[in-house]
């Protein structure tokens, strides 16, 4: 499939949604920490507080941002040729009043600022406006195969990620050094972007922060949850790796976890919801008597939605979305347990026809920097 085949392809999937809606016309808003909407309306990377992109239910879309470099960078990707600096006044809308618009959908629409919201609506008056953050999502939720291509290039630099994690794994490192050699890897790889968390300790430690300058101790376990972004899609691995040998409570700790997530992948195939993979990962808690850790005192999901955003529809007991063929989320039982405290374990999966496809090849299990040094 080439590049604008694709485009097409969403436009077709995202105004069908519009008809479906009754919408006239589409404004996919993004923010300057929500821009996965903008881009998979125009495949462009913008970095400006705010821009849009305008699909009307027929003809050419047309885009706005605060940063007149992300005009030139969106009509340069050309799925969109139509896109304008926004300096944040009215008459920059005018040319959406020849949409003739009365009905209008808002992708984040509950994120937009007042002062925005007004003037569209100044641009538009009389319109109605309304949410259209679950359509994209659900537009969004589905991956074609251009974007598993994608998809999959960020596999392989999590896993590159992974070996550069533990690879300077010793006594006396700061946590700080881990995450820049992760980082140094992964950017060589073109990676445009990284989310990370870190923790090392013992059955102390209860959750994951950013690096800190905490030195690495013999019998620690060191966590991470480390998230690329590659040509705009974000894939996350989850492992944790003890330094020296690990202890029997920490292997006890692993097995635990890793059954749960293979109890989470058990279940897997289209049709399912987000609350029964949750349930699957939380009933092996349960069945060994650590149910109260599934709970949000001492964690916040069993997974979630990867793509254009790195943290999509959480997998959590009581969310009934229902996950389709071809849509990519991570498995991690990530929480606090008493055996030998914060446990990280997962991996991001694609949803087959009959199950699931693993999307990373590192193996999982709990690395021991005892094992390499033997």
């Amino acid at each position: 499939m080439t590049d604008l085949e694709e485009r097409d392809l969403r436009y077709r999937k995202v105004r069908d949604g519009m008809a479906e809606g009754g919408l006239d016309l589409l404004l996919a808003f993004g923010p300057g920490w929500r821009r996965e909407n903008v881009r998979y309306l125009s495949d462009a990377r913008v970095t400006g507080s705010a821009a849009f992109v305008a699909l009307p239910a027929t003809g050419e879309p047309s885009a706005y941002s605060t940063r007149s470099q992300d005009a030139a960078a969106i009509t340069e990707r050309g799925w969109v040729t139509d896109a304008h600096f926004l300096d944040m006044t009215a008459p920059d809308l005018d040319r959406l009043r020849d949409s003739g618009a009365k009905r209008i959908g808002m992708a984040h629409l509950e994120l937009l600022p007042s002062m925005l919201l007004n003037l569209i609506r100044e641009a538009l008056p009389g319109a109605e406006i309304v949410s259209a953050t679950a359509l994209l999502d659900a537009a969004r939720m589905v991956k074609s195969e251009w974007e598993l291509a994608r998809m999959r290039r960020s596999a392989q630099v999590c896993a590159a990620g992974w070996q550069a994690f533990v690879d300077v794994l010793e006594p006396g490192l700061p946590e700080y050094r881990i995450v820049a050699a992760v980082e140094a890897e992964i950017k060589r790889l073109g990676a445009e972007d990284n989310f990370m968390l870190i923790a090392s300790g013992k059955d102390e430690v209860r959750g994951m922060t950013p690096p800190s300058a905490r030195l690495l101790e013999d019998g620690d376990m060191v966590r991470t949850e480390l998230t690329p972004q590659m040509d705009g899609y974000w894939l996350q691995i989850c492992r944790s790796a003890v330094v020296g040998k690990a202890s029997d409570a920490q292997k006890r700790s692993f097995d635990l976890f890793n059954e749960a997530v293979e109890a989470g992948m058990s279940v897997v195939k289209p049709g399912i919801t987000a609350h029964e993979v949750a349930v699957a990962q939380n009933d092996v808690f349960r069945s060994e008597g650590y149910g109260e850790y599934c709970t949000s005192q001492y964690t916040r999901v069993r997974g979630h939605g990867h793509g254009l955003h790195l943290d999509e529809t959480p997998i959590i007991e009581g969310n009934h979305t229902v996950l389709p063929e071809n849509a990519v989320f991570i498995i991690h039982p990530n929480t606090f347990t008493p055996i030998a405290g914060y446990h990280v374990l997962g991996d991001p999966v694609r949803v087959t026809a009959t199950g699931c496809e693993v999307l990373v090849e590192t193996e999982r299990k709990l690395f021991q920097t005892s094992e390499v040094n033997a």
